[in-house]
């Protein structure tokens, strides 16, 4: 089954090998029973808004697969479609609990640009522990990608401090692409 043309996978599905039928799973997993295709990237910074997440996905997804090719072409191409798409995908909360709600206050939304906030029934796992969380229940995956999913955020992360300088080389790779993409690609005018 190939993913219809609005999934994020849809652009990867040349680049999936043996784990593709557990990836186009999880995919319609998100889609049917969270928010993946509707969420946003974070409350105001980075793509705050509808479907940002995806955005941002798409553009980790990108930019780790082009660093991947000029300094370690030898990593799998599927580890870092799995690792770029859902490095983020915490993000969703939990099937029919999403992990952002629309600001219900107006003042905050229009004076602050705060447009969503964090839903606060959901069980407390930071973003990288829901990601790696919700992603090993649908694909294997190897010690290279649960590392780079968890640590994706790097030393920016207080709790990130136990891999500092043990990071495998997509966990290093990730983190570049997500910073380049969140602080570069996505950067609002004016912030």
């Amino acid at each position: 089954m190939i993913p219809k043309p609005t999934s994020p996978l849809y652009e990867f599905t040349d680049l999936l090998g043996q784990r593709a039928d557990e990836i186009r799973r999880f995919e319609t997993f998100l889609e049917a029973k969270t928010t993946w295709l509707e969420s946003p990237a974070s409350t105001r910074f980075h793509l705050p808004h509808r479907g940002g997440l995806v955005e941002h996905s798409l553009n980790v997804a990108r930019t780790l697969l082009r660093l991947r090719g000029e300094l370690a072409p030898d990593l799998s191409t599927e580890s870092c479609v799995i690792v770029g798409l859902y490095h983020d995908v915490g993000k969703v909360g939990m099937p029919g609990k999403p992990y952002y709600l629309p600001n219900p206050s107006e003042w905050h939304v229009r004076n602050r640009g705060v447009n969503y906030v964090v839903n606060q029934d959901l069980v407390h796992m930071d973003i990288a522990t829901r990601s790696l969380f919700l992603v090993a229940q649908h694909i294997a995956l190897t010690d290279d990608e649960a590392q780079a999913i968890r640590y994706h955020d790097g030393q920016y992360i207080d709790e990130n401090r136990s891999v500092a300088h043990r990071e495998c080389r997509l966990t290093r790779l990730v983190q570049y692409a997500d910073n380049w993409s969140g602080g570069v690609l996505e950067e609002r005018p004016g912030a």
